[in-house]
């Protein structure tokens, strides 16, 4: 099959692959490709509830700003049936 010379041809690219990578990109890979102010500051992301009054107050939160969402969509899609005619849409067709 491939013999020694394959053997030999093998190891070279084991060990001249990292060197070369290496020698291109160079040791300094953290200045060369980071981003600043990539991560978000502490203050900036969520904060988990993990006591039971925090827990109970998101839940709170959480449904009223779904039943304001709701109520925003049935006003805009009333204003929307309005605008077009067509009453309630019940019984007409």
């Amino acid at each position: 099959m491939g013999g020694p010379n394959l053997e030999v041809f093998k190891f070279g690219m084991y060990i001249l692959f990292p060197i070369g990578v290496m020698y291109y990109f160079g040791t300094n890979l953290d200045q060369r490709f980071t981003v600043p102010d990539f991560w978000p500051k502490e203050g900036q992301t969520h904060k988990i509830p993990f006591e039971k009054d925090e827990i109970k107050d998101e839940i709170e939160r959480l449904k009223r700003r779904r039943l304001e969402g709701r109520d925003r969509r049935l006003r805009a899609e009333a204003m929307r049936r309005e605008a077009e005619g067509t009453g309630d849409g019940m019984g007409e067709e």
